[in-house]
């Protein structure tokens, strides 16, 4: 149906006055902090590791500045694909029919980004938290495997649910488990109907409001009994925002911002419930005793598994107190956590470990399901999900540190770890089976590993002026992740990296062995293989140098370079004349050799002119790109001569 323009203005005016109210939020507010102001001028510079850090400190992606652009618009408008591609995987808004999503796709700079921006539909990008309130939603029909530890008894019919969600979500319950512990059932007052009950469950387990309460013919009550009932236990439980979810059901838009909101404050309970009980009782100890400790089934934080994680024999951090349990020097405790032979934690800091330590988590299997790890494991006929008497300790084949991590993202969705852990915990991920903290590593890597591509230098001449920044991965290292890992992403970022930078890695045996490992991927390699690290190389490459002189009119001087060296081809050894190319016949073993360019300072000749790599003079910067450009390339040719390989 087409609206009338008064429709349309009444419609838009309507929506001012709710804003202005404070009942409805601006999907695009302005926003002139720091922090996204930092953002926005990321997204103009195509700066991915920027980007990446301002997100995580928490700038709304989708607000706008003072020229009412937003982050997304001034990345799709500068043509910046990565930086586009991050702001839509953590949740920037590209909706068609409004406003700022038309912009968006409109002012697009090229076919590739647009047609990125049409893939991510309004649901794909605005609710990031779905998955977390699905999986807790699910627990409740959940048959196999069994997870429940309380059971509520209402009028004929029960109710299996989890004492640490109802704690988290519910200040009542919250207050009556901290009491009683052991607590295995309860009763639902007969006042309230079974249905009005069931509501607030699905609403404390983060699942959709009905728009239908239920009641009537058949049911054993009325529609304004049911009401009722759900104002009773909104008030009991002390979850009065449900009944505010219910008298805002009917207004499509604002039952979707209170889902949003109601989703958000959700997980922020369940992230206080992970501080406050899961690390705050985590337990250090030697890791020889680990497998000695008792922790009883029945204690106050209702964990039901313990998860190992032992620290590395070659680790010399300084003992933290927050690992330490606050009461070790008790072996025996009444409220259940735990018992067992625990080390005495040290007064004084030291950085000599005597002994390897391991660290215990407890947790909950209701969580852990989120993996399809321990799902397998906890619905199989394994030692692990037959119940014992103490809880079972799961052995985790990573650090603590990364530990930790997997379950804050099992818990509260939340990703937040540097860069210099994050292959750590890519390959956690992969041996977990959790595809979604697997993919995020894999962003975080792409983006502060790649720090921005603005800042490669605009020439090769002039890369290194100054003594290069440590590297704060491998990137030989992060190549091999993606392989074992299956993610393309990171083998993409690994052959643009080396692209970018490949008169830096053309000349290491490192970089040799790389090439060769991925040729030796193909089983059965014939003669007419391709190796896809040096194809995909090749691709970046090209795309490193048309970038800088696409439109300068130096395609003609591309080809009239090629032919030059195509005259020049290596020789047997590898080696180009020496007034015609540079030697590519040996593999520095030390750090002096890392690329053409250290010695950069000095190719800057006074009359403006550009020193190639092969030491010939280019009359300016866009010549001499052309001429790189074919050097590269015949570098790598004799790479593969050197190799043996045909590609």
């Amino acid at each position: 149906m087409v609206l009338r323009k008064n429709q349309i203005e009444a419609s838009l005016q309507e929506d001012k006055n709710l804003i202005a109210d404070g009942k409805l939020k601006e999907d695009n507010p302005l926003d002139v902090s720091e922090t996204f102001i930092k953002l926005c001028e990321a997204c103009r510079r195509g700066d991915l590791k920027t980007c990446q850090e301002t997100i995580t400190e928490g700038a709304n992606i989708n607000a706008r500045d003072r020229f009412d652009y937003t982050p997304l618009i001034l990345a799709s408008l500068c043509g910046h694909f990565e930086v586009v591609q991050l702001l839509l995987e953590s949740g920037a808004l590209c909706e068609r029919d409004t406003f700022q999503g038309e912009r968006c796709l409109y002012n697009a700079l090229n076919d590739r980004i647009r047609n990125l921006l049409l893939s991510y539909d309004y649901s794909k990008s605005t609710d990031p938290l779905q998955p977390l309130a699905s999986h807790l939603n699910s627990l409740l029909t959940r048959e196999h495997p069994q997870t429940s530890d309380i059971l509520v008894a209402a009028a004929g019919e029960s109710f299996r649910l989890h004492k640490f969600i109802l704690s988290a979500r519910s200040p009542y319950f919250a207050r009556k488990l901290s009491v009683a512990p052991d607590t295995t059932s309860w009763k639902l007052p007969s006042a309230i109907p079974p249905p009005a009950f069931g509501i607030a469950i699905k609403y404390i387990y983060l699942g959709e409001i009905p728009n239908d309460v239920g009641g009537g013919p058949g049911t054993g009550f009325s529609e304004d009994e049911v009401l009722a009932g759900i104002d009773k236990i909104s008030r009991q439980l002390e979850i009065m925002s449900l009944w505010n979810c219910i008298l805002e059901s009917g207004d499509r838009r604002l039952a979707r911002q209170r889902r949003t909101d109601e989703v958000e404050k959700g997980r922020n309970q369940l992230e206080a419930w992970f501080s406050n009980h899961v690390l705050k009782h985590r337990v250090l100890i030697d890791t020889a005793k680990a497998d000695n400790v008792r922790w009883d089934r029945s204690n106050e934080i209702f964990a039901d598994v313990l998860l190992r994680a032992d620290e590395s024999d070659d680790a010399f951090d300084i003992e933290s107190p927050a690992l330490e349990y606050p009461h070790q020097e008790e072996p025996e405790m009444s409220n259940g956590i735990p018992i067992g032979p625990l080390t005495q934690a040290s007064r004084s800091p030291s950085r000599n470990r005597k002994s390897q330590k391991s660290v215990l988590f407890p947790v909950y299997r209701a969580m852990l399901l989120r993996s399809g790890y321990f799902l397998t494991m906890f619905s199989s006929a394994f030692r692990e999900a037959q119940p014992t008497e103490h809880l079972q300790i799961i052995s985790v084949d990573c650090s603590p540190e990364v530990l930790e991590v997997v379950l804050k993202f099992l818990y509260t969705e939340k990703t937040d770890f540097p860069l210099d852990i994050a292959i750590d915990v890519l390959f956690a991920a992969d041996l977990l089976l959790i595809e979604k903290l697997k993919l995020k590593a894999a962003v975080v890597i792409s983006t502060l590993g790649n720090g921005s591509m603005s800042q490669i230098p605009t020439r090769l001449d002039a890369a290194e002026t100054s003594c290069p920044e440590q590297e704060e991965l491998d990137v030989y290292d992060v190549v091999r992740a993606g392989w074992l890992t299956r993610v393309p992403r990171l083998e993409e970022f690994g052959a643009r990296y080396l692209a970018y930078r490949l008169e830096s890695y053309i000349d290491e045996k490192d970089f040799a062995d790389l090439v060769r490992e991925s040729a030796n991927r193909i089983k059965g390699r014939q003669e007419t293989d391709t190796i896809e690290l040096l194809d995909d190389i090749r691709y970046y490459l090209s795309e490193r140098f048309r970038l800088r002189f696409k439109d300068s009119g130096l395609e003609d001087m591309m080809k009239e370079e090629r032919k030059i060296f195509t005259e020049a081809e290596p020789n047997t050894e590898g080696i180009l004349p020496e007034d015609k190319g540079v030697d590519v016949g040996s593999f520095p073993n030390d750090d002096t050799a890392r690329g053409d360019v250290e010695l950069a300072s000095e190719n800057m000749m006074n009359d403006g002119s550009i020193r190639t790599l092969d030491g010939r003079i280019a009359e300016d910067e866009l010549e001499g790109d052309a001429i790189n450009y074919q050097i590269l390339l015949g570098k790598i040719n004799g790479l593969l001569d050197r190799l043996k390989l045909d590609a």
